[in-house]
Protein backbone atom coordinates (compact mmCIF):
# COMPACT_ATOMS: atom_id res chain seq x y z
CA UNK A 1 0.00 0.00 0.00
CA UNK A 2 1.57 3.44 -1.19
CA UNK A 3 2.32 6.25 2.06
CA UNK A 4 -0.45 8.39 1.39
CA UNK A 5 -3.05 5.77 1.13
CA UNK A 6 -1.84 4.46 4.47
CA UNK A 7 -1.87 7.71 6.68
CA UNK A 8 -4.67 9.26 8.46
CA UNK A 9 -4.77 13.35 8.35
CA UNK A 10 -3.49 13.37 11.66
CA UNK A 11 -6.44 13.38 14.93
CA UNK A 12 -9.05 15.55 14.31
CA UNK A 13 -10.72 17.59 17.19
CA UNK A 14 -14.50 18.73 16.21
CA UNK A 15 -15.11 22.10 16.67
CA UNK A 16 -17.58 21.85 19.39
CA UNK A 17 -14.59 20.70 21.45
CA UNK A 18 -14.22 22.83 24.93
CA UNK A 19 -10.82 21.18 26.38
CA UNK A 20 -9.95 20.26 29.55
CA UNK A 21 -10.09 22.12 33.10
CA UNK A 22 -7.13 23.85 34.01
CA UNK A 23 -8.03 22.56 37.48
CA UNK A 24 -6.62 19.18 36.06
CA UNK A 25 -3.27 20.02 35.14
CA UNK A 26 -0.14 21.99 36.47
CA UNK A 27 0.67 24.94 35.03
CA UNK A 28 2.88 28.01 35.56
CA UNK A 29 1.14 30.13 38.17
CA UNK A 30 2.02 33.50 36.49
CA UNK A 31 -0.67 32.22 34.22
CA UNK A 32 -3.51 31.58 36.21
CA UNK A 33 -6.35 33.38 34.81
CA UNK A 34 -4.82 34.12 31.33
CA UNK A 35 -6.27 30.38 29.69
CA UNK A 36 -9.61 29.04 29.13
CA UNK A 37 -8.47 25.69 29.12
CA UNK A 38 -5.81 22.81 28.26
CA UNK A 39 -6.50 22.03 24.35
CA UNK A 40 -3.91 19.12 24.02
CA UNK A 41 -2.43 17.64 27.19
CA UNK A 42 1.63 17.18 26.37
CA UNK A 43 1.28 13.55 26.92
CA UNK A 44 -1.20 13.19 24.06
CA UNK A 45 1.41 15.62 22.14
CA UNK A 46 4.61 13.45 22.92
CA UNK A 47 2.14 10.02 21.77
CA UNK A 48 1.40 11.70 18.49
CA UNK A 49 4.94 12.80 17.92
CA UNK A 50 6.19 9.26 18.41
CA UNK A 51 3.41 8.12 16.05
CA UNK A 52 5.04 11.14 13.16
CA UNK A 53 8.13 9.58 13.47
CA UNK A 54 7.71 6.28 13.20
CA UNK A 55 5.88 6.90 9.94
CA UNK A 56 8.87 9.28 8.92
CA UNK A 57 11.29 6.71 9.09
CA UNK A 58 8.95 4.48 7.25
CA UNK A 59 9.01 7.26 4.36
CA UNK A 60 12.78 7.71 3.90
CA UNK A 61 14.05 4.77 3.79
CA UNK A 62 17.68 4.49 3.64
CA UNK A 63 18.14 8.35 3.15
CA UNK A 64 20.26 10.47 5.69
CA UNK A 65 17.60 13.48 6.78
CA UNK A 66 18.21 17.15 7.18
CA UNK A 67 15.41 18.51 9.68
CA UNK A 68 14.48 22.79 9.07
CA UNK A 69 13.43 23.82 12.24
CA UNK A 70 10.87 26.64 11.91
CA UNK A 71 11.63 29.39 14.68
CA UNK A 72 10.72 30.03 17.16
CA UNK A 73 7.34 27.72 17.68
CA UNK A 74 8.23 25.24 15.92
CA UNK A 75 11.18 24.52 18.29
CA UNK A 76 9.55 21.94 20.58
CA UNK A 77 7.94 19.95 18.31
CA UNK A 78 11.26 19.76 16.21
CA UNK A 79 13.28 18.57 19.33
CA UNK A 80 10.73 15.66 20.52
CA UNK A 81 10.09 14.58 17.07
CA UNK A 82 14.17 14.51 16.02
CA UNK A 83 14.47 12.72 19.18
CA UNK A 84 11.65 10.44 19.16
CA UNK A 85 13.08 9.52 15.28
CA UNK A 86 16.56 8.76 16.92
CA UNK A 87 15.38 6.69 19.48
CA UNK A 88 13.28 4.94 17.05
CA UNK A 89 16.03 4.12 14.35
CA UNK A 90 18.57 2.97 17.61
CA UNK A 91 15.96 0.43 18.82
CA UNK A 92 15.81 -1.04 15.07
CA UNK A 93 19.15 -0.92 14.80
CA UNK A 94 19.12 1.24 12.13
CA UNK A 95 22.09 4.27 11.32
CA UNK A 96 20.21 6.95 10.64
CA UNK A 97 22.90 10.45 9.61
CA UNK A 98 20.73 13.68 11.37
CA UNK A 99 21.45 16.97 10.63
CA UNK A 100 19.37 19.91 11.69
CA UNK A 101 19.22 23.44 10.50
CA UNK A 102 16.79 26.76 11.39
CA UNK A 103 15.27 29.00 9.76
CA UNK A 104 12.79 31.91 11.38
CA UNK A 105 9.50 33.47 10.23
CA UNK A 106 8.03 36.06 12.10
CA UNK A 107 3.72 36.46 10.71
CA UNK A 108 2.02 37.04 13.75
CA UNK A 109 0.77 40.40 15.49
CA UNK A 110 -1.09 39.53 18.86
CA UNK A 111 -3.25 37.10 17.21
CA UNK A 112 -3.68 38.10 14.08
CA UNK A 113 -1.32 36.69 10.84
CA UNK A 114 -0.26 39.79 9.14
CA UNK A 115 1.13 39.98 5.79
CA UNK A 116 4.54 40.57 6.31
CA UNK A 117 6.66 37.72 6.12
CA UNK A 118 10.40 38.02 7.46
CA UNK A 119 12.75 34.93 6.71
CA UNK A 120 16.53 34.56 8.43
CA UNK A 121 17.92 31.14 8.03
CA UNK A 122 20.64 29.22 6.70
CA UNK A 123 22.58 29.22 3.37
CA UNK A 124 22.37 25.40 2.77
CA UNK A 125 18.91 23.47 3.30
CA UNK A 126 17.34 20.42 2.61
CA UNK A 127 14.73 17.82 3.27
CA UNK A 128 12.66 17.57 6.59
CA UNK A 129 10.90 20.83 8.11
CA UNK A 130 8.93 20.54 11.50
CA UNK A 131 6.36 23.80 11.57
CA UNK A 132 3.86 23.62 14.77
CA UNK A 133 1.02 25.20 13.36
CA UNK A 134 -0.54 25.58 9.49
CA UNK A 135 -3.68 27.69 9.26
CA UNK A 136 -3.68 30.14 5.96
CA UNK A 137 -0.86 28.08 4.76
CA UNK A 138 1.21 31.59 3.53
CA UNK A 139 3.81 30.70 5.99
CA UNK A 140 4.18 27.10 4.40
CA UNK A 141 4.04 27.93 0.92
CA UNK A 142 6.56 30.59 1.38
CA UNK A 143 8.88 28.23 3.23
CA UNK A 144 8.31 25.47 0.52
CA UNK A 145 9.17 28.45 -2.47
CA UNK A 146 12.73 29.25 -0.58
CA UNK A 147 13.47 25.46 0.49
CA UNK A 148 13.28 24.66 -3.23
CA UNK A 149 15.61 26.96 -4.39
CA UNK A 150 18.34 24.61 -3.06
CA UNK A 151 17.15 21.91 -4.61
CA UNK A 152 16.90 18.91 -3.01
CA UNK A 153 16.36 15.45 -3.25
CA UNK A 154 13.71 15.24 -1.53
CA UNK A 155 11.33 17.92 0.95
CA UNK A 156 8.46 16.67 3.45
CA UNK A 157 6.69 18.77 5.80
CA UNK A 158 5.70 18.09 9.30
CA UNK A 159 2.91 20.21 11.16
CA UNK A 160 1.76 19.27 14.54
CA UNK A 161 -1.44 21.36 14.16
CA UNK A 162 -3.15 22.54 11.17
CA UNK A 163 -5.80 24.71 11.93
CA UNK A 164 -9.11 24.92 10.22
CA UNK A 165 -9.72 28.64 8.93
CA UNK A 166 -11.49 30.15 5.89
CA UNK A 167 -9.03 30.38 2.90
CA UNK A 168 -7.04 28.04 5.16
CA UNK A 169 -3.87 25.79 3.38
CA UNK A 170 -5.50 23.92 0.35
CA UNK A 171 -2.60 20.97 1.03
CA UNK A 172 -2.08 19.38 4.32
CA UNK A 173 1.68 18.93 5.25
CA UNK A 174 3.21 15.60 4.71
CA UNK A 175 2.95 14.51 8.57
CA UNK A 176 -0.11 15.71 10.62
CA UNK A 177 -0.20 16.16 14.33
CA UNK A 178 -3.76 17.12 15.35
CA UNK A 179 -6.50 19.05 13.15
CA UNK A 180 -7.96 21.49 15.20
CA UNK A 181 -10.48 24.46 15.17
CA UNK A 182 -9.34 28.07 14.55
CA UNK A 183 -8.68 28.74 17.90
CA UNK A 184 -5.78 31.05 19.06
CA UNK A 185 -3.75 28.27 21.23
CA UNK A 186 -0.54 28.80 23.11
CA UNK A 187 1.49 26.28 24.88
CA UNK A 188 4.32 23.92 23.79
CA UNK A 189 6.24 26.93 21.79
CA UNK A 190 3.28 28.38 20.54
CA UNK A 191 3.18 31.95 21.84
CA UNK A 192 0.98 35.13 22.23
CA UNK A 193 3.68 38.36 21.80
CA UNK A 194 6.78 35.84 23.33
CA UNK A 195 4.58 34.74 26.28
CA UNK A 196 3.32 31.08 27.11
CA UNK A 197 6.39 29.35 25.15
CA UNK A 198 7.01 28.11 28.75
CA UNK A 199 3.70 26.20 28.95
CA UNK A 200 3.91 22.41 28.64
CA UNK A 201 0.53 21.97 27.11
CA UNK A 202 -1.28 23.42 24.40
CA UNK A 203 -4.00 25.58 25.64
CA UNK A 204 -6.23 28.26 24.52
CA UNK A 205 -5.63 31.50 25.80
CA UNK A 206 -8.44 33.80 27.44
CA UNK A 207 -9.44 37.25 26.34
CA UNK A 208 -7.84 38.38 29.76
CA UNK A 209 -4.40 36.71 28.62
CA UNK A 210 -4.65 38.72 25.29
CA UNK A 211 -5.46 42.12 26.39
CA UNK A 212 -2.96 41.36 29.73
CA UNK A 213 0.00 40.57 26.85
CA UNK A 214 -1.59 42.97 24.09
CA UNK A 215 1.05 45.14 22.48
Amino acid sequence: MAADQRKEPGVVIKDGWSGYSLELFNYPEHYRGDLECVYVPHGVIMNRIECLARDILEDIGHHDLMVLCVLKGGYKFCSDLVESIKAQSRSANRRLTTRVEFIRFKSYLNDQSTEDLHIIGPDDLSVLKGKAIVDTGKTMRALLQHVETFQPKMVKVAGLLVKRVPHGAAELPDYVGFVIPNRFVVGYALDYNEYFRDLNHICVISETGKQKYKV
